[in-house]
């Protein structure tokens, strides 16, 4: 590596939508040029603003609102281009009847969360009364008529809620519906004051991340069944999530995180995002 110096502080995500990206780092040997930090979102999140971290994946949200502080790494993210499978709305009633009706939200994604509530405001015209809870769903659904789930106990619901008659609301899909756009749900970024000390590094960590996603998006039935084992899904169940995932960030995904942006600041939840976008590392 390039700017010899400590070893970057990289986080990565603990979920299984960024296994496919971790499988690739070690196929690839790059942990070994990586000081890697593995943890939820939020605290990954948390770690990059408050400079514990100088690389790494932060939700949308946060990184809305840390944008003066970080540029982007171009063409890395989670989101997709349609169903994600893992971001569901599930409901005892249509979402339209939803309004006043308690909704809980089993999640510390603010990403998915804050979807859903742009979604039922403003596609579906409800207000519900929201609480958050654990993600247990028959524990949510004793108390609430809806319920917000995120990650692997939203894709359990996907195939489990509607055999006992519930309604299951692929969130993202519902976002590409709606906007015609694909949703990002987390990118990675970099410390703008690390960018401008160590280039090299940066440039260095971004392509190993993204000769990691070439090679798992070539060996994701791979991945699959290597997840399999440890994960409550099968294979094939897998490798369906996986193929839906959407790990880049070209023009249209830019243009779907401007267009949640411009949502979320207009209900006060983010700062406006500059006219010129987001900034992006120099790589």
């Amino acid at each position: 590596m390039s700017d010899s110096v400590r070893r970057p502080r990289v986080g990565h995500i603990q979920f299984l939508n960024c296994l496919p990206i971790y499988w690739g780092l070690m196929r690839s040997g790059a942990l070994l040029d990586v000081d890697l930090h593995k943890d939820t979102p939020d605290r990954l999140s948390a770690a990059l603003v408050a400079g514990d971290l100088d690389i790494g994946p932060i939700t949308l949200v946060e990184y809305l609102r840390h944008a003066d502080e970080l540029l982007l790494l171009p063409d890395l993210a989670v989101g997709s281009d349609g169903p994600v499978l893992s971001v569901n709305l599930v409901s005892t009633r249509p979402p339209e009847e939803l309004d006043g009706r308690p909704v809980a939200l089993g999640s510390t994604s603010r990403t998915g969360v804050l979807l859903a509530q742009l979604l039922l405001a403003e596609r579906y015209g409800v207000e519900p009364e929201y609480f958050r809870c654990p993600p247990d769903l028959t524990a949510m659904l004793l108390e609430a008529d809806a319920g917000v789930l995120i990650g692997d106990p939203a894709l359990r619901a996907m195939y489990e809620a509607p055999e006992q008659g519930l309604q299951v609301i692929d969130l993202a899909e519902a976002w590409k519906e709606w906007t015609g756009l694909p949703m990002v749900f987390a990118v990675w970024a970099v410390r703008k004051d690390f960018a401008a000390a160590h280039p090299g590094r940066v440039k260095d960590v971004h392509e190993a991340f993204q000769r990691s996603k070439e090679l798992c998006l070539g060996e994701l039935d791979e991945v699959a069944e290597a997840a399999a084992r440890w994960e409550p899904f099968d294979a094939a169940t897998l490798a369906n999530y996986f193929r839906v995932l959407d790990f880049s960030l070209g023009e249209r995904q830019v243009a779907g995180v401007r267009e949640f942006a411009r949502r979320a600041a207009l209900r006060g939840e983010v700062p406006a995002l500059s006219a010129d976008g987001p900034a992006f590392a120099d790589v």
